[in-house]
């Protein structure tokens, strides 16, 4: 039986059949917005095979932005070294970090070669300081970037694992049975302080997922990302 949420924020959903260029755009606007407002943009990346073109098309429409007032930040990670093809920070350097002359300065990434618990406590102490450093008492990503898998996670955020409980540690290991393996992943009490979350899918290959999800089932876990005060948006690829 579904268990729906009784009151829900709307997000914003964009449907389209534009999907690298209105992402694109989506995310170069954002960043030129919190560049005026606040000197730096906070942007978590998510893995996978669907926003590899969307990055692409940052580092090419986005040459004149001034990266060295970029954070970079990834929302999960495989335990595995950098140069691991299962890697997201090594899909995201090849995609966009490279090709954008991103400076090493602005890119934190998630240690996955190390132990794991060792690994999400740096993590997590890393985005502490930042925030500390800007008189904040959590940070907060400007925007983050997120997938749906077809078992409803998003991040490593899969059903049934523990990560799902945490309430206050903002960064952790989360063992996932379904692939006798171990992430690193942001938790639910990090990915909704964002002032933006947006997830980023082909919607054809997930539509009665994006459904149901949207509705606020809670047998998924994408459906608990729900922005404390920030706002919520999924684009959609449709079928051109």
């Amino acid at each position: 039986m579904r268990n729906l949420t009784e009151a829900r924020a709307n997000p914003e959903v964009v449907r389209t059949k534009n999907f690298v260029a209105d992402a694109t755009a989506f995310i170069i606007n954002l960043a030129r917005k919190a560049l005026d407002e606040r000197g730096e943009f906070r942007i978590a990346l998510s893995g996978g095979n669907t926003p590899r073109p969307v990055y692409a098309e940052v580092a090419r429409l986005g040459h004149d932005l001034p990266w060295n007032k970029f954070l970079i930040t990834f929302g999960d990670e495989r335990c595995v070294p950098p140069e691991d093809e299962q890697s997201n920070y090594r899909m995201a350097r090849e995609t966009l970090l490279s090709a954008a002359n991103v400076p090493p300065e602005s890119v934190l990434r998630m240690r996955g070669e190390l132990d794991p618990p060792i690994a999400a406590q740096e993590y997590q102490d890393a985005l502490d300081l930042r925030a500390s450093q800007r008189g904040e008492p959590i940070y907060r990503h400007d925007l983050m970037l997120l997938g749906l898998g077809e078992d409803g996670h998003t991040a490593s955020l899969f059903p049934g694992t523990a990560a799902l409980e945490e309430t206050k540690r903002r960064v952790v290991e989360n063992f996932v049975p379904k692939f006798n393996s171990w992430r690193l992943t942001c938790t639910f009490p990090l990915i909704n302080q964002a002032r933006h979350v947006c997830f980023l899918l082909n919607a054809s290959k997930h539509a009665d997922l994006v459904e149901r999800v949207l509705q606020g089932d809670l047998q998924y876990p994408a459906s608990r990302v729900q922005p404390s005060s920030g706002n919520l948006t999924w684009i959609l690829g449709q079928a051109a």
